[in-house]
C-alpha cells in the first residue's frame, strides 16, 4: 500500500470520488463480464452454429447435385425464404486471400469455430464489410458459394446495446456523485479558507456554517474558537496598552527630573536606561498588537521595501538595495514594513554591511537581507525566532530591545501567508529570507 499512496488523490473531493468510482467500476465490470461470459457468448455461439449448419447443408446439397443450375436456383430461393440466406454461385473462383478482423474479435472467433466444426471445405468470411450482414464464402470443386447472412442471425447484437446502457448509467451516476460530493466538500473548503484568513489576521467575511451536520458542528466550533482567540488578543493588547500608558507617566517624570539635574556621568547613564526602558515598552506593545489594527490591500511590495530601506539609510547610509519592480501582494503595509524594518535593523546592528534584495519567483516573492556579522549557528535558527530569546554574546538579538525582532518578522510573514527562514549569508554573516505569496493576476 505504501508505493500506491503517491498515486492516490490528496484532496477530500478526489478521495470521496474514488470511494464511489472504484466500487461502481468493479461492480459494472463484474456485471459486464458475467453477462458476456454466461449469456452473450453462449447465445452468439448458438446463433453461429445455426448459420454454420445452414451453410454446411446448402453446400452439401449443392455438391451432391453436381452444380445443377435449376436445382441451385430452387435451393437459393428456399434458403432466402426460410433461412434468410442469400446464396450466389461463382464458377471457377477461389477464396480471397486477405482477411479483415472485427473490432470484437470474439465474434470472428466464434463464427470460425462454428464453420470449421460444421464442414470440411475451406471457408472465408468477413464481418466488417456490411454493417447489417455477414459475408461467408465456401470453396467447392467447381467454384465458390457465397452466402450473405443477416447479422442478427449470426451474432447476438443486443450485447453492445447492453454495454451502452451500462456505460450511460455509470456516467449518469458519476455525474450525480460529482455534483453531490462537490456540494459536500464546498463548506469544508470555505471553512478552511476562513481559518486561513483568520490565521493571517484578516476578516473571514460572511462565513456561515453549512453542509452536513458534522461539518456544521466543526464550523460552529471554529467560530467559537475564533471568538475566544479574538477576545484573548483584544484583552492582551488592552492590558499591555494600559501597562504601557501607566508606565509612561512615571518615565516621563523621571526624564523631566533628570533633565533638571546637573550634567554628570550618572545622569547620562540614567537617561540611557530610561530610553532603553521606553524602547522596550514600544516593542512589547508592537508585538502584542500583532496585525489586528490594519486592513489588507493589494500594494507594490518592491516600493514598500524601497521606502523601508530609505528610512533605514538615515541611520546607516551603507545599506544596498536591489529590487525587482512591480511585485504586488495582498498586505498590511504598516505591519509588513515593521517586519522588514526589523530584519534590516538586525542586519545593521550586527554587521558593517547590509544588502537587501527583492525578487519574484513563480507564485511568490523573496525579500532577502544579508549581513557580514558574526551570524548564528544553524542549530540555533529556530531558537532565534522565539520571543524574548537571547543567544550567545557574539550575536545578542536586538541589543537595544528584548529579543523580539525576528519573532515579529516571522509573525508578520506568517500573517501574510508567508514565512521567514534563516541561513548563512554569502557575506559571511546571517541571511534572512522573507517569502510572501504574490497577488493573483486577474
Amino acid at each position: 500500500m505504501g508505493p500506491l499512496k503517491r498515486y492516490l488523490p490528496k484532496s477530500l473531493f478526489g478521495r470521496s470520488l474514488l470511494i464511489f468510482v472504484v466500487p461502481v467500476a468493479v461492480m459494472q465490470g463484474l456485471i459486464a463480464w458475467a453477462f458476456f461470459e454466461e449469456h452473450w457468448e453462449t447465445v452468439t455461439q448458438r446463433l453461429s452454429e445455426g448459420v454454420a449448419g445452414d451453410v454446411a447443408l446448402m453446400t452439401e446439397v449443392f455438391e451432391r447435385e453436381g452444380g445443377n443450375t435449376e436445382t441451385f436456383e430452387i435451393m437459393a430461393d428456399s434458403a432466402y425464404r426460410n433461412m434468410q440466406l442469400s446464396v450466389e454461385f461463382r464458377a471457377n473462383e477461389l477464396l480471397p486471400t486477405s482477411r479483415r478482423s472485427s473490432f470484437f474479435r470474439t465474434l470472428d472467433r466464434t463464427l470460425r469455430r462454428s464453420l470449421t466444426a460444421a464442414m470440411e471445405n475451406d471457408v472465408w468470411f468477413d464481418t466488417t464489410r456490411y454493417p447489417a450482414y455477414v459475408d461467408i464464402r465456401v470453396q467447392t470443386e467447381t467454384g465458390v458459394l457465397r452466402f450473405i447472412a443477416v447479422r442478427e442471425r449470426v451474432f447476438a447484437t443486443t450485447g453492445h446495446i447492453f454495454l451502452l446502457w451500462l456505460l450511460g448509467a455509470t456516467a449518469l451516476l458519476s455525474l450525480i456523485s460529482v455534483i453531490f460530493i462537490r456540494n459536500q466538500v464546498k463548506p469544508i473548503r470555505r471553512m478552511a479558507e476562513a481559518a486561513t484568513l483568520f490565521g493571517r489576521g484578516q476578516d473571514a467575511g460572511d462565513f456561515k456554517p453549512a453542509g452536513a451536520r458534522e461539518v456544521r458542528e466543526a464550523a460552529h466550533a471554529f467560530i467559537d474558537m475564533r471568538r475566544r482567540i479574538t477576545l484573548h488578543l483584544d484583552q492582551r493588547t488592552s492590558m499591555l496598552a494600559g501597562v504601557s500608558h501607566d508606565l509612561r507617566t512615571p518615565l516621563t517624570r523621571l526624564k523631566l527630573q533628570l533633565a533638571l539635574m546637573p550634567e554628570s556621568t550618572e545622569r547620562d547613564d540614567a537617561t540611557r536606561d530610561l530610553s532603553e526602558m521606553e524602547h522596550m515598552l514600544d516593542e512589547y506593545l508592537a508585538f502584542a498588537r500583532g496585525q489586528v489594527s490594519e486592513d489588507t490591500i493589494e500594494a507594490d511590495v518592491s516600493q514598500l521595501v524601497t521606502e523601508t530601506v530609505d528610512d533605514a539609510r538615515r541611520a546607516d547610509p551603507g545599506i544596498s538595495l536591489e529590487a525587482e519592480p512591480d511585485l504586488h501582494a495582498n498586505i498590511r503595509p504598516g505591519v509588513l514594513k515593521r517586519g522588514i524594518a526589523n530584519l534590516i535593523a538586525n542586519a545593521c546592528a550586527y554587521g558593517t554591511q547590509c544588502e537587501v534584495s527583492v525578487r519574484g519567483l513563480d507564485r511568490r516573492m523573496e525579500i532577502t537581507v544579508d549581513d557580514d556579522g558574526p551570524g548564528i549557528p544553524p542549530d540555533s535558527y529556530e531558537e532565534a525566532f522565539k520571543p524574548f530569546a537571547r543567544l550567545d554574546e557574539a550575536r545578542n538579538m536586538n541589543r537595544e530591545g528584548v529579543g523580539l525582532g525576528l519573532a515579529i518578522a516571522r509573525d508578520v510573514a506568517r500573517g501574510h501567508g508567508g514565512e521567514v527562514e534563516l541561513s548563512e549569508s554569502p557575506l559571511g554573516g546571517l541571511r534572512a529570507v522573507m517569502r510572501l505569496p504574490l497577488a493573483r493576476q486577474s
